[in-house]
């Protein structure tokens, strides 16, 4: 028997070029983020070792609330289930890929009957019923010989180590968009004063109109001007109301909550950003810190494993199944020493001619793998434009509030003018009403510049990777396959 297994074998080993994966190579490289140039458009900005966010960054933003709102999203939102069941799932595939390496051992207790009718054999046999009992214990085993088996259980463990950083993305993107729309909750209520104080100028400058057309000294057209601005001021007003009860209703949603929770959010309470610095080593630290490149970087070598196992696929391979067992008619001599039986059935095989099947697949694989790689260097270009982006956005904010602020202030000297000289009967209401519209919008944008302001900071953070660390180790850079 030993002869003719090792005759199997090497013949089975003599045709072996049959199936054959010449030509057949993933095409995809890796970009070194060196290669990227970014330092002209950042050299403006203070680089630091240590200028990498916090874990928790969210509350150098000096409001408890928002940090109590965070942590409650943080356990109660679904949408981390989701991110966090995919990541059991993962680890999952990964114990069923291990168990296909090991062998596996079975036990089996069989009991069938037949009667066989007296038309179709004589007595004794025929219109007698009969039974064959059985217990048997198997073995099965499937030798990786070129590490297939191997190769399938590390692309499992590389796709579990990507969805768990997805989790942790998962928990990034939430967190920031929580603070993000709590500043334009905070937004809305400076808008919901601008209105406020817009609704107190024109009821002032309503009053005061009144005043002068008793005194004989405007007409009624001044009149109706006076009182055609005060339901718009109370207009905007309503607007910014409406815009806070939206915004508490989103935080209400991102915390896994109802509407009715938005309520008891109280008006923010934020500190102004911290002063803009860099980490050191941009762009090349970015792969170890944002949490969609680290899982894009374990899913290209995922990819590369399977292509290892589609190549291990076109050689022989050796499967050893083995029984032993008890068998008998009836119940007697079902433990005696002649029922007892044993198999032993090594295998091997080797696919000769499988219409191509093989060879596709080894190029889906390939494919894959390219794909990988592709969306790794996107992603790696669109952390960099993220991070320019909001730097240069930033950067670009504070002459343009100063300047904003500055024409508030003028705007607001403007107004006190007009409005003493229209009370002295020396200017008309119409300078009032423009110069009153310009104040509006002079502080209006501010406010709006002001929320910018610290929205590109949250999202600088984000882009950053947030205070994100892996727990598991980042994965070497993918050998190249020839």
């Amino acid at each position: 028997m030993r002869s003719s297994f090792v005759t199997l074998v090497v013949s089975a080993l003599l045709v072996a070029g049959c199936a054959s994966t010449q030509g057949l190579h993933p095409q995809g490289r890796l970009r070194d983020p060196d290669s990227l140039a970014a330092r002209r458009s950042l050299d403006a900005v203070e680089v630091s070792p240590a200028a990498w966010p916090r874990h928790d960054w969210w509350r150098s933003l000096g409001d408890p609330q928002l940090d109590a709102l965070v942590d409650e999203a943080l356990a109660g939102n679904p949408g981390l289930e989701v991110a966090d069941a995919r990541s059991r799932q993962a680890l999952a595939r990964v114990g069923t890929a291990d168990a296909d390496r090991q062998p596996s051992v079975g036990a089996r207790a069989s009991s069938s009957g037949l009667r066989i009718p007296e038309t179709v054999i004589e007595p004794p046999i025929g219109g007698h019923y009969s039974a064959l009992n059985s217990l048997s214990l198997s073995f099965s085993y499937g030798f990786d010989l070129w590490g297939g088996k191997r190769a399938a259980w590390e692309a499992a463990v590389d796709e579990a180590h990507a969805a768990e950083i997805d989790a942790q993305a998962a928990r990034l993107t939430l967190s920031a968009n929580v603070a993000r729309s709590y500043v334009e909750l905070a937004h809305a209520f400076e808008r919901a004063d601008i209105a406020d104080r817009e609704r107190e100028r024109a009821r002032h400058a309503l009053d005061l109109t009144r005043q002068r057309v008793e005194a004989g000294i405007d007409s009624a057209l001044q009149l109706r001007q006076a009182e055609a601005a005060v339901p718009m001021a109370e207009q905007q007003w309503l607007a910014a109301q409406a815009r806070i009860d939206d915004e508490r209703i989103t935080l209400a949603a991102l915390l896994g909550a109802g509407p009715d929770r938005g309520l008891t959010i109280a008006r923010p309470q934020l500190a102004a950003p911290s002063s803009l610095q860099l980490p050191g080593r941009l762009p090349a630290e970015l792969l170890g810190r944002r949490p969609d490149l680290v899982a894009a970087r374990w899913r290209v070598e995922s990819t590369r494993h399977t292509i290892d196992n589609a190549r291990a696929a076109f050689y022989p391979n050796v499967d050893l199944s083995a029984a032993v067992g008890l068998a008998a008619l009836g119940g007697d001599g079902l433990f005696s020493a002649q029922g007892r039986y044993y198999q032993f059935a090594p295998a091997i095989s080797l696919p000769i001619f499988d219409g191509g099947r093989l060879r596709a697949n080894l190029a889906g694989a390939d494919a894959q793998y390219d794909l990988a790689v592709a969306e790794y260097n996107q992603n790696l270009v669109d952390a960099l434009r993220e991070v320019a982006a909001r730097i240069t956005a930033l950067r670009s904010l504070t002459p343009q509030i100063a300047a904003a602020r500055e024409a508030a202030q003028t705007a607001a000297a403007a107004h006190r003018l007009a409005e003493e000289r229209y009370r002295n009967g020396i200017g008309n209401y119409l300078d009032v009403l423009i110069v009153q519209q310009q104040l509006l919008s002079a502080e209006q944008r501010v406010a709006d510049l002001e929320t910018q302001r610290v929205d590109d900071a949250i999202a600088l953070v984000q882009a950053l990777g947030g205070g994100f660390e892996a727990d598991a180790p980042a994965p070497a850079e993918p050998a190249t396959h020839s």
